[in-house]
């Protein structure tokens, strides 16, 4: 039995269909025959129809100034769901409230109680943070084995690998220094090199996120991924500072946070210009800053950040409007990390992108 005319075109509807019987045997080279000589085949696997791509049945519009491969990305956006971001966050703000904590330490002496008080409550900021961190990390892997797995080799050169020791020495650094550096003799000798500690890694927890992202393919982040660490430092230490702010009534702990946390809010705000700028050399590269749910989360957070420094200016003394600047620093904040997460997809997503980076003399 000959099989049908339909069957015997492969790809019908694609720009190039094939002639076929079938079988596809060159007779010049081969003979078909024996027991399966006469078997026929399905006119095709639904497993298989499920794995192949669709063929493509459009003609792309080509333009000697901006081609591209049919239209399609060139690169494939992250995995990493809302964890990722999330984690960003809630890490950033341990880390710059663990180096906080470990820098009020070393200026301060075990008599002066009201300084200490301020660096125990940054260190057990950082402490939640870390925790919670880790969690929305071992959560975005899946499996918990997955993380201690990670740990099986020490690679500098790689950002993701060296996140993970970091994260690892973090938390169990913050949690000996919350235990024991208000004790006194050997315990408290140990807690307080704990607190030190915590402070170098943190102060590594709210940065290699920038690295990370950074070093990766994605166009927007090729041109300006010298900015990311920055941006993800100064973030932190605005998070860390209002965090701080909203958590606790310590009239010292304002004190520290509101330089701390002024310093971080401007750091952001520049970091996050400068960022915008080098990203936008290649105009196409910088498109998701002004379009979309990127933008949209890119310019909220700039918008809430600049308020939040607006109404730390005000000439009012109150707990009300120390708290409301806090917020508004925490949210600008959250929405940063979430558009980092964004706009790096967006990029991905965008045909164009990478193919005008590279003829444009942008970073390949």
């Amino acid at each position: 039995m000959l099989p049908t005319t339909e069957e015997r075109i492969r790809y019908p509807k694609s720009v190039d269909p094939v002639s076929t019987d079938g079988r596809d045997v060159d007779t010049g080279i081969a003979t078909l025959e024996g027991e399966g000589a006469a078997q026929e085949s399905p006119a095709g696997d639904p497993h298989l129809r499920e794995l192949a791509p669709q063929p493509w049945t459009g003609v792309p519009e080509v333009t000697p100034a901006d081609t591209t491969y049919y239209d399609r990305p060139l690169l494939k956006p992250s995995v990493w769901g809302l964890d990722i971001p999330a984690y960003y966050y809630l890490g950033g703000a341990a880390g710059a409230a663990l180096t906080l904590g470990a820098a009020i330490q070393l200026v301060s002496s075990r008599g002066q109680r009201e300084l200490r008080r301020v660096s125990a409550i940054c260190h057990w900021t950082g402490i939640v943070g870390s925790t919670a961190g880790a969690a929305l990390l071992i959560h975005d892997l899946g499996r918990p084995s997955r993380f201690l797995h990670m740990m099986r080799v020490f690679r500098p050169a790689s950002p993701m690998n060296v996140g993970v020791w970091i994260l690892g020495g973090a938390a169990p650094a913050a949690i000996t220094t919350g235990l024991l550096v208000r004790r006194t003799g050997m315990l408290g000798r140990i807690g307080d090199f704990a607190g030190y500690l915590s402070g170098i890694f943190g102060a590594a927890l709210a940065g290699y996120t920038g690295v990370l992202v950074a070093n990766t393919a994605i166009p927007i982040w090729q041109e300006s991924g010298q900015w990311l660490p920055v941006l993800f430092v100064a973030s932190s230490a605005a998070t860390a500072g209002s965090v701080i702010d909203i958590l606790t009534t310590d009239r010292h702990a304002h004190r520290v946070t509101r330089v701390f946390g002024t310093a971080g809010r401007i750091g952001e705000i520049a970091a996050a210009k400068k960022l915008e700028h080098a990203a936008s050399t290649v105009p196409r590269v910088g498109r998701p800053f002004r379009s979309g749910t990127a933008g949209f989360l890119w310019n909220t957070a700039a918008v809430l950040t600049v308020a939040s420094l607006a109404v730390s200016a005000l000439p009012v003394t109150s707990p009300g409007k120390r708290k409301a600047a806090a917020w508004l620093a925490a949210a600008g904040s959250l929405c940063l990390r979430f558009a980092v997460h964004s706009l790096g997809n967006a990029s991905a997503r965008d045909p164009r992108a990478a193919f005008q980076q590279q003829r444009q003399g942008g970073k390949a």
